[in-house]
């Protein structure tokens, strides 16, 4: 419940008015995937000094030195923040003092039991809230359930600080959207924010329209959690539906990928969704069950969003058992064979490993006795995962590669691939993106999947 007091006027007037003057620090918290382009957002777009914090002291010196780790993230851009004195990190939570916004951007992932792991957040801000003052704004951007801000992280800075949030510093939620590998730059991608109190929404909006293009308040943070959720949701029951689609498709002897294009030549209600081969990145596969356990607290269950999840989830066992089936056509077993999956990213041209469906393909061929190697232009190496342990490198994408493979699963489609010589050199290519749409010559090879 939001209580009736507001942040001390001159608090609110000093943090206004160092906004309004491009004289703010903001720390970010988190230099992953959305909090290293959100720094730069502050630095090079709102002209603020950024400070980002992370407990990883690799990624910090990367930034230090004026050097990018990820892909969607120019090093040439870093590298100009950090000379002009915009940009800097550290692994020093106490620096937040000296700081008049702090944004935390961890990740939310699920438990093995697919419950919220509100862990990193809870670290956070057990570890900011020493070193709180007066008059600062806190913003938390990571992704999770209706409530968190208030019902998990404000009790923690209240508890940590001495301080009242709403009182003494300003308390706010804006989900993060970022899209890597889109294209479009985090400044162009509208903002919404809901505050604790109405004091704290008008910081956090001057915080975020000192960078982005366009910001859109709601009306609490438990809405704005909400909305990030819907976006999430929308998207994991639509994609169930195409894959549930593909599968029956599949059986009727039908394509559905020509199926959903002649229905996108509709002008009116009709949103084109592409099935494959199950649902990567942090967002789509992880948010829905968010919401679904904190409805439970509520005596009331999603079951829409549940069978969605439940249908995406299960995409990679109908993959690997449409290998087997070509293979089996074939006369060829999937214990022993060769498979070589092309892409191991969750979506193109990124190299972003978070809930890859790759990764649990490629588990699922090795648990039936495959021999599995991958080749990924962007993942030279799988790296270190919370549930997985593959223990692989990329191998190059030689013509031998592709012939003695019994099979070639296409798992991600890479732009710089060449799929018709792909198809070429293949025995076998199974195909879980339609990446060979545009290939003519050896069509009988390609087993949609």
């Amino acid at each position: 419940m939001i209580e009736t007091h507001a942040v001390e006027p001159d608090h609110a007037t000093d943090l206004l008015s160092r906004l309004a003057a491009r004289t703010a620090r903001v720390a970010v918290v988190g230099l992953g995937y959305v909090g290293l382009p959100l720094a730069l957002t502050f630095a090079r777009r709102g002209g603020l000094s950024a400070l980002g914090i992370d407990v990883d002291p690799e990624k910090a010196r990367a930034v230090g030195e004026g050097r990018s780790y990820l892909r969607t993230v120019e090093g040439a851009a870093v590298r100009e923040a950090v000379d002009e004195g915009r940009l800097e990190a550290t692994t020093d939570f106490a620096r937040v003092t000296a700081c008049d916004a702090v944004v935390i951007c961890v990740p939310t992932p699920l438990t093995r039991e697919r419950e919220p792991d509100l862990s990193f957040v809870e670290r956070t801000g057990e570890a900011i809230a020493p070193h709180l003052r007066a008059g600062q704004a806190v913003v938390l951007e990571s992704t999770s359930y209706p409530g968190t801000t208030e019902e998990v992280l404000l009790p923690i800075l209240e508890r940590g600080s001495g301080l009242r949030a709403g009182h003494d510093f300003f308390l706010a939620f804006s989900p993060e959207r970022e899209n890597p590998g889109s294209g479009v730059a985090t400044h162009a991608i509208p903002k919404i924010v809901g505050g604790y109190t109405p004091s704290c929404l008008e910081a956090a909006l001057a915080l975020y329209a000192s960078a982005f293009d366009r910001v859109v308040p709601v009306s609490s943070t438990r809405v704005a959690e909400m909305t990030k959720l819907l976006e999430n949701v929308f998207r994991s029951v639509n994609i169930a539906l195409v894959n549930e689609l593909k599968i029956l498709c599949h059986r009727m002897d039908l394509d559905v990928n020509e199926i959903i294009d002649a229905a996108s030549t509709k002008p009116f209600g009709f949103m084109p969704f592409q099935p494959g081969p199950g649902l990567g990145g942090h967002c789509i596969p992880i948010d829905p069950f968010y919401l679904t356990w904190k409805a439970r607290q509520f005596e009331f269950q999603t079951r829409f969003i549940e069978l969605a999840g439940e249908v995406n989830t299960e995409m990679p066992r109908y993959v690997v058992h449409r290998t087997m089936e070509a293979l089996d056509a074939r006369g060829r077993t999937l214990k022993g064979a060769r498979v070589l999956v092309l892409g191991i990213a969750y979506k193109k041209d990124v190299d972003d490993m978070r809930e890859s469906p790759a990764v649990r393909i490629i588990e699922l061929l090795q648990e039936r006795g495959a021999q599995v190697v991958y080749h990924d232009p962007y993942v030279p190496r799988v790296p270190r995962m919370r549930q997985h342990r593959l223990d692989m490198v990329s191998v190059p994408l030689t013509d031998d590669a592709l012939e003695t493979a019994d099979a070639v699963l296409i798992a991600t489609d890479h732009g710089g691939v060449d799929y018709a010589r792909v198809v070429e050199r293949a025995r076998l290519v199974v195909d879980t993106r339609n990446a060979c749409r545009a290939v003519r010559v050896g069509r009988e090879k390609i087993v949609k999947a």
